[in-house]
């Protein structure tokens, strides 16, 4: 849920910048039915009844794959601005799921401060006693009563920058005074 609040400040970032958003239609994102899909699969993997669902190993294996075909789609697009800070955050995440066997570490506490406890079914994150990888896991938090309040990890503020970047320069382009920028 975090990362969706980088589109609307990406939005609202190209207007301040004297972008247009009929601008985004000129960006070229190849294989982009290939990270709607890796995305499709991670909603329907956190939602209560699929999740309660897995036998162990199961969701862990399906998240990685599916986090993996949304960074192979961010990789081939890396030419879009934006896209590299994207693509580093995604492997930054990657690195720490597979790192604790499928798996996004969090602690107790970042689960308190987002007003959330954790849950024994198959979740996107999840306690771990010593995880790997511990500083690129979803150490922080937004507090709860604030909207979005869920914990997150380094790589998901480089993956919401990166797309914040992707729509306010993607708005800018064509701009035939900013073009040879």
């Amino acid at each position: 849920m975090f990362v969706l609040l980088a589109v609307p400040i990406g939005v609202v970032l190209g207007f301040l910048i004297g972008g247009r958003l009929d601008r985004l239609s000129q960006i070229r994102f190849e294989w982009g039915w290939l990270a709607l899909a890796g995305l499709a699969v991670q909603i329907l993997l956190f939602s209560t009844p699929v999740a309660d669902s897995f036998s162990a190993g199961v969701g862990e294996a399906i998240y990685v794959a599916s986090t993996g075909a949304v960074l192979l789609a961010v990789w081939r697009n890396l030419a879009v601005p934006g896209l590299a800070l994207v693509a580093v955050g995604a492997i930054s995440n990657l690195a720490a799921i597979v790192a604790n066997v499928g798996v996004m570490p969090t602690t107790t506490e970042a689960l308190a401060t987002a007003g959330l406890s954790p849950d024994d079914a198959f979740s996107n994150s999840a306690v771990l006693e010593d995880p790997a990888l511990a500083p690129l896991t979803d150490i922080f938090a937004i507090p709860a009563g604030l909207p979005f309040a869920n914990v997150f990890s380094i790589g998901d503020v480089l993956i919401a920058v990166g797309i914040v970047l992707t729509i306010a320069i993607g708005m800018r382009r064509g701009d035939p005074e900013t073009a040879a920028a």
